[in-house]
């Protein structure tokens, strides 16, 4: 089979970030310290990406990335590479359960625009490294991300001084991510997966009280009129559904023909701990009925998620990656156990539409998850065994 005739998902997937070796957390940090330069980080940071790659083909995955090496977040830094924002420190991160993240945040200064990105450079490293057995895949935050990024409360005053208009914002963000598709496409890529924990956070009451991203969500969903518009929580939840809905379909829809778009929804990873609970149901009708994306790459490691029900939303030939398999923990999972729940899933979507895959990166951050790159890889040998006596 040529790299021509590979589309995304596979039946043994990966969402795309992997453990950063010692050598690059210690030249990040002389980075910063001012004893090594860019050209230099660069080449420390190809270095890794080569290796990781050739590791990824070792093991035979039909699918290389690039391991978010060159990042320190999984979103931030696409967000910052967009025009009209800025790299800020806010006094507080993300909250997740017993610790609070880095406090980066991404900020307005402008118009949105996407031109010249410098991950389309990062794109071009990566598939000088695949060849005809590997498709080479792309992560970018999903439009509601940084939408949502752009509303939680930190930056709320910032984006309504250069957006008063929701709408306006809506369609600013839309056609940077068209710009930026078109670029990606031009470069040869054929696989591009939008990460998304807006709906993560939503399914969650006490998040969704609050926002995807530490936003009230009488905010988020705001008209922008500045009336007070008393809402229920559902009401609030659903419309900041439609709102997410929209910035993501919108964005969708200027993607180049040949380039799939797939999406990962997850609750939040950093350093093995996660943010929100809840299942799907709340949003399985949007979500599932009415994004336009081909392909879903779900967590279902734990019963934080929920059960399969909500996959009945799923409307077309739309297909779904289990995310069976923790890269939260090292503990390795019962291969019997993850193909019991692949057949349980298959009572709501067929299994020639069903696939495999960890729950999450492994290093969402730069800091990565509490398990070692051996037990990383034994999770990744896992989810292919389990595929092959599934689909084979």
């Amino acid at each position: 089979m040529s790299q021509s005739q590979l589309n995304a998902p596979f039946h043994a997937d990966v969402v795309g970030s992997y453990l950063r070796p010692q050598y690059l957390h210690d030249a990040r940090r002389q980075f910063e310290q001012g004893a090594i330069d860019a050209n230099q980080l660069k080449e420390i940071e190809d270095k890794a990406i080569t290796e990781l790659v050739e590791k990824q083909k070792s093991l035979g995955l039909k699918v290389i990335t690039d391991g978010e090496f060159r990042r320190s977040y999984w979103h931030l830094d696409f967000m910052w590479g967009l025009q009209g924002i800025e790299h800020v420190v806010l006094d507080k991160g993300y909250q997740f359960v017993n610790m609070v993240t880095r406090a980066d945040s991404a900020r307005l200064t402008g118009k949105i625009g996407g031109a010249n990105h410098p991950f389309i450079e990062h794109f071009k490293f990566l598939a000088s490294l695949a060849d005809e057995t590997v498709l080479p895949r792309l992560t970018i935050p999903a439009p509601a991300q940084f939408l949502a990024e752009l509303q939680r409360s930190d930056n709320q005053a910032s984006t309504q001084a250069i957006y008063s208009d929701e709408n306006e914002l809506v369609e600013d963000i839309a056609q940077a991510y068209h710009t930026f598709f078109k670029e990606l496409a031009a470069a040869g890529c054929r696989n591009v997966q939008i990460d998304d924990c807006t709906w993560g956070m939503l399914v969650d009451p006490k998040f969704a009280a609050k926002g995807a991203a530490d936003t009230p969500l009488s905010e988020a969903s705001s008209c922008g009129c500045g009336a007070n518009h008393e809402l229920s929580h559902e009401g609030r939840v659903a419309d900041a559904a439609e709102l997410y809905l929209t910035v993501n379909n919108k964005a969708i829809a200027g993607a180049p023909e040949g380039l799939t778009v797939t999406t990962h929804v997850c609750r939040g990873n950093y350093r093995s701990t996660w943010a929100a609970s809840g299942g799907y149901a709340p949003v399985a009708k949007v979500l599932f009925g009415r994004e336009n994306v081909s392909a879903y790459y779900l967590e279902f490691d734990t019963d934080r998620a929920g059960d399969f029900s909500p996959l009945a939303e799923l409307t077309g030939d739309k297909k779904v990656v289990l995310g069976l398999v923790s890269s939260k923990i090292a503990e390795l999972e019962d291969a019997d156990a993850v193909v019991a729940r692949i057949k349980e899933a298959a009572q709501y979507v067929p299994l020639d539409r069903l696939f495999l895959s960890t729950q999450c990166g492994f290093a969402s951050t730069e800091e990565g998850n509490a398990l070692t790159e051996e037990q990383q890889w034994a999770k990744i040998k896992l989810v292919q065994e389990v595929a092959k006596r599934v689909w084979e």
